[in-house]
């Protein structure tokens, strides 16, 4: 099988992050790499700033726009569909609200490099500025994948700061649902996992925000994250012994 060349593409999903979004922005044009912004159903004033970079550097921004929000999943599952058709091999992710250090892309691209069928996820370093309720919440999910990938192996399934690979991205996406919000980032970590993608963890500081917009819903997005592991648990359970094996086999698990 000819061996697909190593080309990244930075995938930004963004709603509505028009005062971080130019300086997220700019820090990946500063570490070389393209970027797809895709406008989630933003209002006019986000957009306007997002039709507003892409003019600014044509061949090194490129614009696609959801008409109707789609959420964080539905707007990354539409930017590996735009990566795809563009030729690149691997979506680098970062959050549009300026939380995610860019000076970090390198180390990134550079590990996903070197493990090109793996994915490389960020492991947040937070400072002051992280809220508590969202800091001690996020065990209760680390604890969840533990137990529905029987393996230790994803450190942070949250984090929002990764490297996919896009050939078992889009062969995943095309077989199985994917949570389309907030539920999507774990989610999507734990199936490529079953499928027996290697899962690299990178350390990478963390602030919240730099504009002060967060669009996690503390009761709605909770009550997806929770169906979720629920359905992930019993998606586990038929693909226990396989996973059981891999870990005694000395594999990914």
């Amino acid at each position: 099988m000819r061996e697909v060349a190593f080309s990244p593409v930075v995938v930004i999903p963004v709603y509505d992050h028009e005062h971080a979004i130019g300086a997220v922005v700019q820090g990946v044009l500063s570490a070389g790499l393209p970027c797809l912004l895709v406008d989630d159903g933003s209002h006019e004033g986000c957009a306007q700033a997002l039709r507003a970079l892409a003019a600014q550097h044509p061949g090194q921004v490129t614009l696609h726009r959801l008409e109707i929000n789609q959420g964080k999943g539905g707007a990354m599952l539409a930017g590996f569909a735009q990566a795809s058709q563009r030729g690149y091999s691997h979506v680098l992710q970062i959050d549009a609200d300026g939380q995610h250090t860019t000076d970090d892309i390198p180390a990134f691209v550079a590990l996903a490099q070197a493990h090109p069928e793996a994915v490389i996820c960020g492991i947040p370093a937070y400072d002051a500025s992280v809220p508590k309720a969202r800091l001690y919440g996020r065990y209760a999910t680390h604890i969840w994948v533990w137990i529905n990938t029987l393996s230790l192996q994803i450190r942070d399934s949250m984090c929002g700061f990764r490297v996919y690979p896009l050939a078992p991205v889009n062969r995943l996406a095309a077989e199985e649902t994917i949570g389309r919000r907030m539920d999507f980032d774990t989610e999507i970590l734990v199936r490529l996992f079953w499928r027996g993608v290697q899962v690299i963890s990178l350390p990478t500081r963390v602030t919240y925000p730099s504009d002060g917009v967060s669009h996690f819903d503390v009761w709605r997005d909770n009550m997806r994250i929770s169906c979720m592991h629920t359905r992930l648990f019993f998606g586990m359970l038929p693909r226990a012994p396989r996973l059981l094996w891999r870990r005694l086999a000395g594999g990914v698990a």
